[in-house]
């Protein structure tokens, strides 16, 4: 009888063992990579893909509003083959957790011995929405780049701001999480790309909108001092005011003093569900603040006094950044009725005693032209001239920048009748496009929603991309020549029907320039204590 249970039991361990051995042995051994909290197998040939590998732990329960922690190491193989949770938020996505710091790699390396530049991608969507699962680097990583995505906590999860925060804080800092979120992930890039066939002494950081926003932050953060090599910003909005944690700037109540208003028991609050939280506290406004730790200055003073980290730039936006804010009603000032009067009263608000100018320079006619001539107003001060800010800084330090400008309408945009909107240059860096047709849906009147001009264009695109990041300077490829950022003659390359070098007109200027004026006159009165607004 035991002679037949041990020859039963060896059966079985044998069995096991097998077993063991195939499900290990399903992932090649070029796909299993060791990184500082364990080994992770991710899948691919050409490409290999690594998904949801996390780079700190989550940030939940006693650790909601702490600076990030490392991961916990974990034993055996993790499979790093699906996207982890996106962060919480009123986006949806269909998987949420505050479990969600995690990050993505596409590597076309074999090995560790490869060292390829790598292209950190910080995603969009106001700091309020989005998921570094949503890009796929594919495209980019064949030509030669090691590309990571990563999520970010966002909103009340990212940005809270309270002052028992503040106390418990040994550097007296609360809020600015997200960025955090940000700097660790770099940090840990910094560790473990090698493994990958990524270069960690190459890192180009590019984001979009709100990602395009935390680029010139990092810019401007000692924290993230020789984490990264060279930054792109796409529709960044730095130029906008920002609060302070602490102090009244620009005419409002320090964040910390918001933070107040949701309670003043923080562990009553580490308790409570982050939907509850998510509906007080998602506001676009109530992100990105001044805390003289992170961030330790309004971002504008930095660039205008050169406090930034020397590298080289690449920035742009796109032609028609502020219509689909203004479609959408995010400038409440406006109102619903979208007249000449009221049009004159959102001027006044956003520029006071020189409301007059700036009228000169948007001007309307008719209630008919209102709606144009606001997304114009948005469009320059909250991206493009932030672009300007961040470029003009750079080429007067010797720094090598270059300008893009987004001009294609492709027919899906154009059948959509919203213009060359924000975002909407993203497919074409990543050259995703049929990516982003099948998400989409496009209008099935349409005989064609995407044209050739716009596959040559993405091509050409995501290898300008690929190029900065690989050497600092965006051109060759078969390119016209990228004029660097001039600050006497501004110049830049559109990215349109054609791609083309080019000089903005006179009207750009004048309003660029009213622009320059009206932030510096913005800074000036509320280092002087005189702001009333």
């Amino acid at each position: 009888m035991r002679t037949l249970i041990d020859r039963f039991f060896c059966r079985f361990l044998c069995c096991f063992l097998l077993l063991c051995f195939l499900a290990v042995s399903t992932f090649p051994a070029e796909n299993t990579v060791r990184t500082e909290s364990g080994l992770v197998a991710g899948t691919g040939a050409d490409i290999r893909v690594f998904k949801g590998i996390p780079y700190a732990a989550p940030p939940a329960g006693e650790l909601r509003w702490k600076p990030p922690q490392p991961a916990a190491p974990w034993p055996g193989v993790r499979q790093a083959t699906e996207f982890g949770a996106a962060c919480m938020q009123t986006g949806k996505l269909p998987k949420l957790s505050e479990d969600c710091l995690t990050l993505n790699i596409w590597t076309p390396a074999k090995d560790g011995k490869a060292k390829l530049p790598v292209m950190f991608w910080i995603h969009g969507g106001a700091f309020v929405t989005g998921a570094g699962s949503i890009y796929d680097g594919d495209a980019l990583a064949r030509q030669g780049v090691v590309v990571v995505t990563i999520n970010y906590r966002l909103g009340a999860l990212g940005f809270f701001a309270h002052p028992a925060l503040a106390k418990e804080s040994a550097q007296g800092s609360s809020g600015n999480y997200a960025l955090l979120d940000q700097i660790a992930a770099l940090r840990w890039v910094q560790r473990n790309i090698a493994a990958f066939g990524g270069n960690p002494k190459n890192v180009t950081i590019f984001g979009e909108s709100a990602g395009g926003t935390s680029v010139c932050l990092l810019l401007v953060s000692p924290l993230a001092k020789g984490l990264f090599h060279r930054a792109i910003a796409e529709s960044a909005a730095i130029a906008t005011a920002l609060p302070h944690t602490r102090e009244a700037w620009y005419g409002r109540p320090p964040l910390e003093q918001a933070g107040e208003k949701l309670g003043a028991d923080i562990s009553k609050l580490r308790a409570a569900s982050p939907e509850e939280l998510m509906k007080k506290w998602n506001n676009w406004e109530n992100t990105r603040a001044v805390d003289g730790w992170v961030v330790p200055d309004d971002p504008g003073a930095l660039f205008e006094s050169g406090r930034f980290h020397r590298l080289p730039v690449m920035a742009g936006s796109n032609a028609d950044e502020g219509t689909s804010f203004v479609r959408n009603a995010f400038t409440k000032e406006l109102g619903s009725t979208r007249t000449v009067a009221g049009y004159r009263d959102y001027l006044k608000s956003q520029f006071q005693e020189s409301a007059e100018q700036a009228f000169s320079l948007y001007p309307v006619a008719s209630d008919s032209e209102v709606e144009a001539a606001a997304a114009r107003v948005m469009g320059d001060t909250a991206f493009h001239y932030g672009t300007r800010l961040v470029l003009s800084a750079a080429a007067r330090r010797g720094l090598k920048s270059y300008q893009y400008y987004f001009t294609r309408l492709s027919p899906m945009l154009a059948k959509r009748g919203m213009g060359v909107v924000h975002a909407a240059e993203i497919p074409y860096v990543f050259n995703a496009l049929d990516r982003v047709l099948s998400q989409m849906k496009p209008d099935p009147s349409l005989p064609e929603p995407l044209e050739a001009t716009d596959r040559s264009l993405a091509k050409a695109m995501s290898a300008a991309w690929v190029r900065f990041a690989k050497a600092g300077n965006p051109n060759g490829g078969g390119l016209p020549a990228w004029p660097a950022v001039n600050v006497k003659q501004p110049q830049y390359l559109e990215f349109g029907d054609k791609i083309q070098a080019r000089q903005w007109d006179s009207e750009r200027r004048k309003r660029m320039e009213f622009l320059e004026a009206h932030f510096g006159r913005l800074r000036a009165n509320r280092r002087a204590g005189t702001l009333k607004r």
